[in-house]
């Protein structure tokens, strides 16, 4: 069992029972893992890395919440940053089953393939410094959902919406009762050190390998029509406005689709989107009044990976024809 007594643990508590942990992954702020509570019962949203479960595991003591009493954890999808320590926590949480989309649960059964595929991207020196190794999750404890599905947690029933586009195998978890969604990466990124007077800033993520731009505006669409009060991302915490940041996620998502194919026939495509995504940030967020420097510090990570994503997305189109 984890030791956590000495650990410092930066935690932030909501409404309606939902605490977000930083994951304490990249740094500070960057993704978070989002606790449930309802009638002492416990649902923990997204995992972090293997660093990040003593983190989650600190923050339930913290709350006086026993270990024994989390009963679900709730994959939004498998990339290693929302679900690296999938396997790692649900070993020390004894009555939690896992709940995942159809197509995550081999990942979860056996993390080898995905895990090979990121030090391929990474290098296995970075990969092991941010993620160790996933620990696969006995298939008896898991549950896969269907869309629509609900899910109990404690008196409360819980939604489940499968969610594509950033990537096919992508779900969230709905509360209708408190009206609250917890988005994973379908909702985007919203970094608390980019809200100013105007509300939070929102981008979208189109990480590779799966994004859709149709899928994904569809998603965006359905979760915005639920009217939630609070979204739950976990880039990075809670954030309101759905109607507003949805129709902002869309502009966006246009804009990054224009700009791909703008560039499609330039043998330095990437290169060239990825100029262009950072001038089209840059005129964002000079019109939020959020600085202009976080282009190059605090979304630098984001804006390789959304041209990544961009060109993945050109080279599947070119596939297909």
């Amino acid at each position: 069992m984890l030791d956590t007594r000495a650990m410092a643990t930066a935690y932030t508590t909501h409404p309606d029972g939902v605490t977000t942990v930083d994951a304490e992954y990249r740094r500070p702020g960057y993704a978070s893992v989002h606790l449930l509570e309802r009638q002492g019962r416990v649902a923990i949203i997204d995992t972090g890395t293997n660093d990040s479960v003593p983190h989650v595991l600190a923050a339930l003591e913290a709350l006086g919440l026993d270990r024994a009493a989390v009963d679900l954890v709730f994959v939004t999808h498998v990339h290693l940053d929302h679900a690296g320590g999938a396997g790692l926590l649900m070993r020390q949480l004894p009555q939690a089953r896992a709940a995942a989309h159809p197509r995550s649960v081999p990942h979860l059964v056996d993390p080898s393939r995905l895990a090979e595929a990121s030090r391929a991207v990474y290098g296995a020196e970075l990969f092991e410094k941010l993620h160790g190794t996933p620990l696969p999750i006995e298939r008896s404890r898991i549950v896969e959902t269907r869309d629509g599905d609900t899910l109990a947690l404690g008196s409360a029933s819980l939604q489940v919406l499968h969610t594509p586009g950033h990537a096919l195998h992508h779900h969230v978890l709905h509360d209708p009762r408190a009206r609250l969604v917890f988005t994973g990466d379908t909702f985007g990124l919203s970094y608390r050190a980019l809200d100013t007077e105007r509300g939070p800033c929102i981008l979208p993520t189109t990480t590779p390998s799966q994004f859709d731009p149709e899928q994904l505006v569809a998603s965006i669409r359905r979760i915005v029509a639920l009217q939630p009060d609070s979204l739950y991302l976990t880039h990075y915490g809670r954030v309101s406005g759905a109607a507003r940041l949805g129709a902002s996620l869309e502009a966006q998502i246009g804009a990054f689709v224009r700009i791909a194919r703008e560039h499609v026939a330039a043998p330095d495509r990437k290169d060239r989107i990825q100029t262009a995504l950072r001038a089209f940030w840059l005129d964002l967020l000079e019109r939020h009044g959020a600085p202009t420097s976080a282009v190059d510090d605090l979304l630098a990570g984001d804006l390789e990976l959304n041209a990544q994503g961009l060109v993945a997305w050109l080279e599947r189109a070119e596939r297909a024809r």
